[in-house]
């Protein structure tokens, strides 16, 4: 939803001051958009965009060196009126004619067409470009008929190239429309948008669905489907734009292979997000045999808070490549010339990667397996209380802690088992565990854990038979690591007001065996956890939110209560749940 409003008649316009205000040396204001700061050379043909507001960056943001000339700004979602238009024309103009470049949307046809209309009775060399890149909005023997969205950016910016290269009128209109006719983009919407001062979304999707062939101006998709995985989704979404690719040829104006990719996010998509779907893309394309050039990715044509994403693809030939590459300057859009193809480079090996282990003795073999046996035991346990963990986490913290605690389990017993299978000894299965745990959890729970493992891996080694006083100096190890590296006290409510009781009774005086020791001193544990509740935070993200803590015990302190007790039996994934809970906090 769009919140930080004024006049939402006015919000487009006030989008486009605050532009300029921000880009000084790039924009001036004139009546109905923005032409450049500094105007191109006398006799250069200009290249006029426009639109509606609400797509930002298209279309103000591409004004600049090496790109549009001027942009005409509407209302949200309104196309600007043939005076605007007219009016930035005349004021972007310097003397070699005007393109007019935007999408092909009802509104826009008919005040672009009569703006140039009118500078044409002015004496003005006028061309038009409707761009048409929507593949789903029209088959191709009807490509006329076709929307425009985030195509517009690679037509436009083909355009931009020409025209600052010093191309006459004829060449940059026909490199255009060539560009336009290559162009081919489809999207997807998992929500709609919100205008300023509405309510209400244009349309909403069903969770779990999404809708395949939206527009830019807050239209549905075309049809409905059930939403998959990213990988689904770019599957998707490369079959549509290749179910047009051209044939190829020889020479300047045929296709060869090369094509520009841009995967655009429409307002509310994650960059992340966008990035694991480009992944997946640009695997399909070099499968497909293609090469990209400078391929984009982010938010280039919006649709205010659309979530949703779309593919454009280009199939380029010499003379389209060497404009799409052209170095530019726009507030929101600046490319350095690149003369030559960069290849992605093959990743860095990892030494770490050849899944050899050292020699172990046959005992420190042996329990190497059955601490795999314990970290998986664990794992599924915290698996199963998760969520409990993230309720009580969320009390005072960000609620992440059972879903670290579970990236870092599930990570730790892989490692654990393929490296006890692979023959080590029970130090460099802990050890891998640690490492892995810290690398699959990240975040504080990750590093802690990870240090403490790695530690107590370190302590026991892979030779000796280990026992109880070797766990427990294994334990003490780890448990230092923790202190050191956290620079927690018992007290502050974090998870060493768990792990020192644990150590101090896994150490303590007695002749009980090794298992029974172990599972006195996880009870201690659980109770030192469960005692947690009465204090407020002082370390940790909860500690700004200390006093809110109070009545709840620290998840940390409750994950290690419950792994400790997991290890050797005494909870089970059916209780975990219940025994997370059992150690208080709010249901």
């Amino acid at each position: 939803m769009t919140l930080l409003v004024n006049d939402p008649d006015r919000f487009g316009a006030e989008a486009v001051d605050g532009l300029v205000a921000a880009h000084p040396a790039h924009l001036r204001r004139c009546r109905g958009g923005v032409v450049r700061a500094r105007p191109g050379g006398e006799g250069a043909v200009s290249l006029v965009v426009g639109g509606g507001s609400g797509h930002y960056p298209a279309f103000a943001g591409w004004v600049g060196e090496g790109f549009a000339a001027g942009a005409a700004c509407g209302g949200v979602f309104a196309s600007p009126s043939a005076s605007q238009i007219r009016a930035v024309a005349r004021a972007a103009g310097t003397g070699g004619g005007v393109l007019l470049g935007y999408g092909r949307y009802a509104g826009d046809v008919l005040h672009f067409g009569l703006a140039a209309e009118m500078l044409r009775s002015e004496g003005v060399d006028v061309r038009e470009i409707a761009i048409a890149d929507d593949v789903a909005s029209a088959p191709p023997e009807e490509s006329h008929r076709r929307r425009g969205i985030a195509g517009d950016l690679v037509v436009l910016k083909v355009a931009g190239a020409a025209a600052e290269a010093g191309l006459p009128l004829d060449q940059v209109e026909a490199l255009a429309r060539r560009a336009d006719a290559r162009t081919k983009t489809l999207g997807v919407a998992m929500s709609g948008c919100t205008l300023p001062g509405a309510a209400e979304p244009l349309f909403t999707v069903p969770q779990g669905r999404m809708g395949i062939g939206l527009g830019i101006h807050g239209e549905p998709g075309l049809e409905e489907r059930e939403l998959g995985s990213a990988d689904e989704v770019a599957d998707l979404l490369v079959d549509g734009v290749l179910a047009e690719q051209p044939g190829r040829e020889e020479g300047p104006t045929g296709y060869a292979g090369r094509v520009a990719v841009l995967l655009n996010g429409l307002g509310g998509a994650g960059r992340e997000e966008l990035l694991v779907l480009y992944r997946r893309v640009d695997e399909r394309l070099r499968d497909a045999g293609l090469t990209t050039v400078r391929p984009e990715v982010g938010e280039h044509v919006t649709s205010l808070d659309m979530t949703g994403v779309s593919l454009t693809v280009a199939y380029l030939d010499e003379e389209l490549e060497e404009h799409w590459r052209a170095a530019c300057d726009a507030p929101a859009y600046r490319r350095p010339a690149v003369a030559a193809d960069v290849e992605a480079p093959d990743p860095v090996a990892d030494e770490d990667e050849d899944g050899s282990v050292p020699e172990a003795s046959e005992d420190s073999r042996a329990a190497a397996a059955r601490v795999a046996d314990g970290v998986e035991a664990a794992r599924d346990v915290v698996l199963a209380a998760a969520d409990r963990l993230g309720e009580v986490d969320a009390v005072a913290g960000d609620g992440d802690h059972g879903i670290g605690m579970a990236r870092g389990m599930r990570a730790a017993a892989e490692a654990a088992r393929s490296t006890a299978d692979a023959g080590a000894g029970a130090g460099t299965t802990l050890v891998r565990a640690g490492e892995a745990w810290a690398e699959g959890a990240g975040g504080t729970s990750g590093a802690l854990w990870g240090a403490a493992l790695t530690a107590a891996g370190t302590s026991l080694g892979d030779e000796r038979t280990p026992g109880g006083d070797d766990v427990a100096a294994a334990v003490r190890a780890g448990v230092e690591a923790v202190l050191r590296l956290g620079g927690a006290q018992v007290g502050d409510k974090t998870m060493v007001d768990a792990v020192v009781p644990f150590v101090e009774a896994l150490e303590g005086p007695g002749e009980d065996a090794p298992l029974a020791r172990w599972r006195g001193a996880a009870q201690t544990a659980a109770q030192a956890a469960q005692d947690t509740a009465g204090s407020a935070a002082s370390l940790g993200r909860a500690r700004t939110h200390g006093e809110r803590s109070v009545g709840t015990p620290d998840a940390g302190a409750l994950s290690f209560g419950l792994v400790v007790r997991a290890v050797v039996g005494d909870v089970r994934p059916d209780d975990a749940a219940a025994a997370a809970g059992a150690q208080g906090g709010p249901r």
